[in-house]
């Protein structure tokens, strides 16, 4: 099968992993030959509640027994679409009412674009170095990573940058400001927390300039950062949430939730501001309205902030600098991306999954489903510490 995937389907680089999976099953993922790995990685946080989780499985089975595709975005009322954004709504703080839902985190990110200068008529957007916000035109335009997006050039103009937890950055905010797109914590750069209220001060900023303040949940969002969006751990609230990867336990989907003022901007003068076919497929929106009634009617979100002081005392070794992060978005730092490399690899080896970060070549990837039990959390760190053990060991 791997030949056939390197020769047929187009890759995102040059030295894929290759596992030939044959199926999945909470916290492991089984290759063609059947050998187990214990997943710490749940699809790149997507797979929230594990694999095959048995609540999501049922909704969908069972919408796709009354109903799939029946029409574009925003024409027809359709139940599983209209639960979940009612529930959604119940869930945030005012004025975050109104959810327009699309199929990634991309999308719904490049929605939170054209909103911000449909509402304020402006069109600067502000970002962070090291942001990664996706990977469509504009949403790269907003990537602060240069190497990565030179190539695709010209992309969106009049955008800028600031350094995440700079203050002084923040006069770059000014009334020609649509609006600033933030990662709650910051993934690609090595997930780094906002410290010193600086989620505060951008709002205070904001606020005074007439900017909208967009914040990326996509990876700290449903539940993994202990709340069900990060930015509830930092007292603020938004103008606009984009959410993505771990709404729908591993399937394809994106959302971006404004006040209903805002949102309503897209759909009149002109129609049709912003438009998906597929977007709140109701097959898709049954996953949804199943894993967001999972995470909030159960401890799971309390439990991963239990789940972090446990990784956090296990992971303790000299090739590992810190643990950063939040709940069960983590990273072990290394002293070097070699280590990183060595340590990835040699624990798929041995039944452990682990992965990269997207611009921090030291960070080690730890996002398992929120599902995963103390006992795979021991067995997984175990491994990973045995591995750390060789590399000292071959080192000397």
């Amino acid at each position: 099968m791997n030949n056939d995937f390197i020769k047929y389907q187009a890759q995102t680089s040059p030295h894929p992993l290759g596992m030939e999976v044959s199926y999945a099953k909470g916290s492991y993922i089984y290759d063609t030959n059947n050998k187990k790995y214990l997943d710490f990685v749940a699809g790149v946080s997507a797979c929230t509640l594990g694999h095959q989780p048995e609540r999501v499985n049922q909704a969908i089975k069972e919408q796709l027994d009354k109903y799939s595709h029946v029409m574009v975005y925003g024409e027809y009322s359709q139940s599983p679409a209209v639960e979940f954004c009612k529930l959604m709504a119940s869930l945030l703080p005012e004025p975050l009412d109104k959810t327009y839902l699309v199929n990634s985190g991309t999308e719904a990110i490049e929605g939170a674009l054209k909103l911000a200068r449909r509402v304020t008529g402006r069109s600067q957007l502000i970002s962070c170095h090291n942001a990664y916000h996706g990977n469509t035109m504009g949403s790269m335009s907003i990537m602060g990573f240069e190497e990565r997006k030179q190539v695709f050039r010209p992309l969106i103009p009049d955008v800028d940058f600031i350094t995440f937890n700079n203050e002084a950055d923040l006069e770059k905010i000014t009334t020609k400001t649509a609006g600033i797109v933030l990662e709650t914590i910051q993934g690609g750069a090595g997930f780094i927390q906002p410290d010193n209220d600086f989620l505060k001060k951008v709002r205070k900023r904001c606020t005074e300039m007439g900017a909208l303040m967009i914040l990326d949940e996509i990876q700290p969002g449903f539940g993994r950062t202990g709340k069900l969006f990060g930015f509830q751990n930092y007292d603020v609230v938004p103008d606009v949430v984009v959410m993505g990867k771990g709404m729908g336990s591993g399937m394809p989907v994106g959302a971006f939730t404004a006040s209903s003022a805002m949102m309503d901007l897209l759909s009149d003068n002109p129609k049709l501001g912003h438009i998906t076919t597929f977007g709140g497929h109701p097959v898709i929106a049954s996953a949804c309205l199943a894993t967001l009634k999972e995470i909030t009617e159960t401890n799971l979100m309390p439990e991963a902030l239990e789940k972090e002081k446990l990784f956090k005392s296990l992971l303790v070794h000299p090739l590992i600098q810190e643990v950063r992060g939040k709940g069960l978005m983590l990273a072990a730092m290394t002293k070097s991306a070699a280590i990183t490399n060595e340590v990835i690899l040699k624990c798929q080896d041995k039944g452990l999954i682990l992965f990269w970060l997207l611009f921090e070549g030291c960070a080690i990837r730890i996002t398992p489903p929120l599902t995963i039990s103390e006992q795979e959390i021991r067995e997984g760190c175990a491994i990973m510490l045995e591995v750390m053990d060789e590399i000292m060991n071959s080192s000397l």
